[in-house]
Formats: structure tokens, C-alpha cells, sequence
């Protein structure tokens, strides 16, 4: 008898030790999770002093997975502070361990380009396909171009293209302009024509980058017959979305459009845009010799242009500016 009073009472303390600390990790969850939401109000905001602090916290005291992640980022992107590409490695190392898929994928490319210690493809190799393992599909990409150049792993270009497929498959376009580097850089009429479909497909996306090298095919009539007049139709949505080296490619072909044959002249189409991507290209560019000839072809035009469409177009050149700010199109989508 003694001994069930005494088991009783034993499994009475268990329990209610039990319903405490369920009831106590619970709060801990739920006032973690408040300061999650409230931290990423304070980022949306664009207060990243305050924001940066919160997630700070939450990744030193609670070891919270997804603020060290946006800690990376704060590193990573400069957001509020100078950007620090080691700083951020650390960072995602940290999520990484947590098997959190984007911290895998980036500490894969930390290894692969030595920002915080020296140069380890081994490492990358074995951190891209831990984030591809945990359904990251960019990163079978990424495992890909090692195999293609033999950087950690064992040279298999196959092996590699079919791995990067994998990720287009999944509808990644980065994984896609991959395939199409993959497809041009072997040059033969095959590879040449599929790396045409995968750049045709990345910009069925909007993907910048991929009009631009549309644009660069046709008019160099890489895997299908040259055509200026469709290139410059890709080189200006690529432009048109900010990606500046489309700027100048699609000026120079707007610049040598043909004459009006009445008067050796532009057509005022012709000669308003092309008013307008010179001098998005001079204000753009870091080619220095884009920018001269941008320059000389800009003189040539404002001659023949009426003096009244000046203020109009550079209303419309300052608006296209402001909407692509360079802190936005430093990287191609």
C-alpha cells in the first residue's frame, strides 16, 4: 500500500513537473515567435538598426535558426551597415548547422569562392548537396558546375549539366542561364541551339540576363540565323527591366537602324530611343569605352533631334533610373 502511495505521488510530481515546463516552453515559443514577427516588421520598415538588434538577439539567446539566416543577410546584402561578405559566411554557417536549405546553399558558395577561409571545394561540393538534399533545387546547379569543371569532385561535365538540369526542371531560372552557359561554352550547332531554348525559356521568366543573351545570339546568329531586328526587341526588355550592358547594345542598334531615305535621317522613333538608352549607358556603364562612344553617337543625335523633346525624354530617362536604382541591378535576375 505504502508503495502505491508512494508511486503515485512520484508520477503526481512527474506530471506536474511536466505540464510546467510544457506550459513555460510554450510561452518561451510564443514570445519568440511575437519577437520574430515584430523584428521583421521593424526590416520591412526599413529600420535595420532596430531590426538587426532583435534578430541579434534572438540568434545569441535563443538560437533561433532564422534569425541567424537574416543576420547573414544584414552582412551579406549591407543592409543598415557595410556589407561584409566574411561576416556573413559566419553567419550562414551557423544557420547552416541548424539545416536550414538557402544557409547550406550559401555557405557552399562561401567555401567555393574562400571568403571565410581559404578555398575548399570539397566542402562546397558536400555543403551544396546537403542544401539540395534538404529541397533547395538551386543548389543541384551549383553541385553541377563543379562537376563541369572538376573543382572538389570528380570531372564529369555530363554528370554536371545533368545535375543543373534537375534545378531548371524545377523552374530555376539561375539554373537555367547556367545551362545555357553550359550549352554555348562547347560550341558546336547542337549545344549552341540548346543553350538558345534554355535562355528562350529563363526569359518566358523575365529574366533579364536571358533577353540580353537572346539578344547577343540573334544578332550575332549564334544557333539560329542573325536578326537584328528581333535582337534589338530582346537587348530593349533586357534594358527596359535595368540590366545596364543591354543599355548600350540596345542604343547601338537603334543608332545604326537605317535612314530615312528622303533625308539621310532617324525616323523620331529611332531617334528618341536612341537619345535615351545613350544616355542611360553614359550614366550607367563602368566601360570606359562605352561611355566615349556612347558619347560621341549622343552628340551626333541630340544635332538632328529637336531641342523641344529634350526636357520630355530626360523626364523619362530620370524616371527609368530612379525605378533601377544601381543598388537594385547590380545583379542579373
Amino acid at each position: 500500500m505504502s508503495f502505491t502511495r508512494a508511486t503515485s505521488f512520484t508520477l503526481l510530481i512527474f506530471f506536474t513537473l511536466f505540464i510546467i515546463v510544457f506550459t513555460f516552453s510554450n510561452i518561451a515559443r510564443a514570445t519568440e515567435s511575437r519577437d520574430i514577427r515584430h523584428a521583421e516588421k521593424l526590416l520591412a520598415a526599413g529600420d535595420y538598426d532596430n531590426a538587426f538588434e532583435k534578430y541579434q538577439r534572438l540568434a545569441k539567446e535563443k538560437n533561433n535558426s532564422l534569425a541567424k539566416l537574416t543576420m547573414a543577410m544584414f552582412y551579406d546584402y549591407g543592409w543598415g551597415r557595410v556589407q561584409d561578405r566574411k561576416n556573413a559566411c559566419l553567419w550562414y554557417e551557423q544557420a547552416a548547422k541548424h539545416e536550414v536549405p538557402v544557409a547550406a546553399d550559401a555557405l557552399g558558395s562561401c567555401f567555393e569562392n574562400g571568403v571565410h577561409q581559404k578555398i575548399d571545394y570539397a566542402q562546397a561540393a558536400i555543403w551544396y548537396q546537403k542544401a539540395a538534399d534538404l529541397g533547395y533545387h538551386l543548389s543541384f546547379c551549383h553541385l553541377g558546375a563543379l562537376y563541369v569543371k572538376g573543382f572538389g569532385v570528380v570531372q564529369d561535365a555530363k554528370k554536371g549539366a545533368n545535375l543543373c538540369k534537375k534545378s531548371a526542371e524545377q523552374g530555376s531560372v539561375p539554373a537555367m542561364l547556367q545551362l545555357g552557359q553550359f550549352n554555348l561554352l562547347q560550341n558546336t550547332d547542337l549545344t549552341n541551339k540548346r543553350a538558345l531554348d534554355w535562355y528562350a525559356k529563363a526569359a518566358s521568366y523575365h529574366s533579364d540576363k536571358a533577353q540580353y543573351q537572346l539578344g547577343v545570339m540573334l544578332r550575332d546568329g549564334i544557333g539560329i540565323d542573325a536578326n537584328n531586328r528581333v535582337a534589338l526587341e530582346w537587348f530593349e526588355q533586357s534594358a527596359a527591366q535595368g540590366y545596364v550592358p543591354a543599355y548600350y547594345q540596345t542604343a547601338l542598334l537603334y543608332y545604326h537602324s537605317p535612314k530615312n531615305p528622303e533625308n539621310n535621317l532617324w525616323d523620331e522613333k529611332e531617334l528618341a530611343k536612341a537619345f535615351l538608352w545613350l544616355s542611360a549607358s553614359i550614366q550607367r556603364t563602368e566601360n570606359i569605352e562605352e561611355i566615349e562612344k556612347s558619347k560621341q553617337m549622343l552628340s551626333e543625335v541630340i544635332n538632328v533631334m529637336p531641342a523641344t523633346w529634350t526636357e520630355t525624354l530626360d523626364n523619362k530617362l530620370q524616371i527609368h533610373l530612379n525605378k533601377y536604382p544601381l543598388t537594385t541591378i547590380t545583379k542579373a535576375k
